[in-house]
């Protein structure tokens, strides 16, 4: 499944499903598809999002041991959240909404 992220501030962003779950529900949301934020409360949700960010990282790094064997770097949720990040800028900075849906 893909997740799409609209605002009128930024280019749309799609992501896996399980990632965008993951990114939502560290803004404190639910998780439920389709949703949204309002103008209102995106700073609210990037701080969380920040911080559970950080949160996130930190347990990625306690629970990845780096296999000498493995040929792929796993992306952290932290990269894949950058622009998700850089569009709740957007929003916030324009005054609107994010919504995302399948």
């Amino acid at each position: 499944m893909l997740i799409t992220f609209q605002c009128k501030s930024y280019a749309n962003i799609t992501m896996f499903g399980d990632v965008a779950i993951a990114l939502i529900r560290l803004m404190g949301h639910s998780g439920n598809v389709p949703g949204a934020i309002l103008a209102e409360d995106i700073p609210a949700a990037l701080t969380k999002l920040e911080q559970g960010l950080k949160a996130a990282a930190a347990n990625e790094q306690d629970t990845q041991k780096p296999d000498p064997d493995e040929r792929e770097v796993p992306i952290s949720l932290a990269t894949r959240a950058v622009p998700l990040i850089e569009m709740l800028k957007a929003a916030s900075k324009d005054n609107n909404l994010i919504m995302w849906d399948k």
